[in-house]
């Protein structure tokens, strides 16, 4: 039996990160596909495991090889989905998730039109904004930028088969957890 792909997106902010992470926790069998990114890793997070960080050049050679899924520009920075260990655990009936922005979900959308997409939102453009500047890794000007971005995202939920609402982490991570119950069974 194939695996299930389930595509969550959310504008940066939005707590996505910590909302899957507590999805795995209450579903530890699901797999996480980790990203490559051109960014600096934020403190705390570990090549191979949060993303796979790469130079620029590097992820040119991986866009001209064509081992990825899917890519995007982001911010300014390159984000993509390494396409061999995702076919890999598709093909061992594992479900998969896949965290990933906008341009990137509906390119794996298009790919894949049996993944389940998810679109997380914040509760409320305030309390995006409250966020992002919360965590103190942006200069004024990416905020700004990332705002931006993530108000044009939001224009684009209604591609998505899901829309949850992170108001609170443990409940919008139940709502999946839910909603992939009921996906398995399809």
């Amino acid at each position: 039996m194939t695996g299930k792909l389930f595509i969550i997106s959310a504008p940066s902010g939005t707590g996505k990160g910590v909302v899957i992470k507590k999805v795995l926790e209450l579903r530890p069998e699901i797999a996480y596909s980790v990203s490559a990114t051109t960014r600096a890793p934020r403190e705390g997070e570990i090549d191979g495991s949060s993303y796979y960080f790469v130079s620029r050049e590097d992820f040119s050679k991986m866009i001209e090889a064509d081992r990825l899924l899917e890519y995007a520009e982001y911010v300014g920075e390159f984000y993509g989905t390494p396409r061999a260990p995702i076919d890999k655990l598709l093909a061992d009936g594992k479900c998969v998730i896949l965290e990933i922005e906008v341009q990137g979900a509906k390119q794996i959308m298009a790919l894949k039109p049996d993944a389940v997409s998810i679109f997380l939102v914040p509760p409320s453009e305030q309390e995006l904004e409250r966020r992002l500047r919360g965590r103190g890794t942006d200069t004024e000007s990416k905020l700004v930028s990332r705002l931006q971005t993530a108000k044009r995202e939001l224009l684009n939920k209604e591609l998505y088969k899901y829309i949850v609402v992170n108001d609170k982490i443990e409940r919008a991570a139940m709502e999946i957890v839910e909603i992939i119950k009921r996906e398995e069974l399809t």
